[in-house]
């Protein structure tokens, strides 16, 4: 789900999009088709086989994980690489410049402006801009994706880019708890999911510490994380509790943080992209597991805390005690 073009844009950010209520989330739009061509955004969906006899652009995905690309360096021949290689963006694994030119075989105009995103660039003070109409089209053609209705392709961007917006919502939650330190990640977790997030609405306007920038970002639709494979593991035993479809999508983000004191790291965020129920109305609704890699013990101890945080919360009763009426002392 995040396709994002990396071309550098030169305006600068006009404003924020919308506010992305918290998961799950449904969208009113349309509902995308069985075979989501989102699900690989960033490096490729269901990555088909990619030639390599020549240096011309694959007719299937030309999108590449960095392990298949030290691959191809290491295997191919000096002059065949260098031509395939050089149109991949290396921040998003995508084409540098996608085409906005209409498909010979399409019948129905297609926008070709972009939207502007909220989420912020690493490499600039600009946002990312998502991909119009047009170039999700093209893009899907690339794939394969040759039966997508091309009157649903609006609806499906649209999707698209309400799902990358609340994943960033998530991961700012995660950034203003511990992107001021495990304490404080401590004190807004003991106070339970609900209440966090009114204090996150005060601290809307405090920037005692810079706001998380996107550096970079690639889809692995093919590789479950192992919360994933563990959940799938525990279904099978007891279907009642966790059983359900594995996830249709996983994306591994990386988000600048900038601590207080200025040290900056990249944190690795992994997004699982799960489908629910539809409404009664029938429209679409999907989950979000966001969370930070396990790539360090502190990137552990901050899922931990969060965590037993919320769950020390609601075993402790402060929830129940909350929504009582405080009696009136004479």
């Amino acid at each position: 789900m995040g396709w994002f073009w990396a071309d550098a844009p030169a305006r600068p950010v006009a404003a924020v999009i919308a506010t992305v209520p918290p998961h799950p989330i449904s969208n009113p739009a349309a509902a995308p088709p069985p075979s989501c061509p989102m699900h690989n955004a960033s490096t490729g969906a269901t990555l088909p086989s990619i030639p390599t006899k020549s240096a011309q652009p694959p007719e299937s995905c030309p999108i590449k994980r960095p392990d298949q690309i030290q691959d191809s360096l290491a295997s191919a021949p000096p002059n065949s690489t260098s031509s395939t290689l050089s149109k991949l963006n290396p921040l998003n694994y995508m084409p540098h410049n996608l085409s906005q030119t209409r498909a010979p075989t399409q019948t129905v105009v297609l926008p070709t402006e972009r939207t502007l995103s909220s989420i912020p660039r690493g490499d600039s003070e600009v946002n990312w801009e998502y991909p119009s109409p047009q170039q999700m089209y093209n893009a899907m053609l690339r794939k394969g994706y040759d039966d997508t209705p091309q009157d649903a392709v609006e609806s499906m961007v649209a999707v698209h880019n309400f799902l990358n917006e609340g994943a960033w919502e998530e991961i700012k939650e995660w950034e203003r708890r511990f992107g001021r330190g495990l304490s404080y990640g401590l004190e807004q977790s003991l106070k339970g999911d609900a209440q966090a997030g009114v204090d996150a609405l005060r601290e809307s306007g405090i920037n005692d510490v810079p706001p998380p920038r996107l550096v970079k970002f690639h889809g692995r639709p093919g590789e479950r994380t192992p919360k994933a494979s563990i959940l799938q593991l525990l279904g099978q035993v007891y279907p009642s509790k966790f059983g359900g479809e594995p996830p249709f999508d996983r994306h591994d983000w990386y988000v600048r943080r900038t601590a207080g004191d200025g040290r900056v790291q990249d944190v690795r965020y992994v997004i699982d992209y799960y489908s629910g129920p539809p409404e009664s109305t029938g429209e679409p609704v999907f989950y979000l597991d966001v969370r930070p890699a396990v790539d360090s013990p502190k990137a552990a101890v901050e899922r931990m805390i969060r965590w037993g945080g919320d769950v020390w919360y609601r075993a402790s009763g402060a929830a129940v005690r909350g929504q009582e009426p405080r009696n009136n002392v004479q």
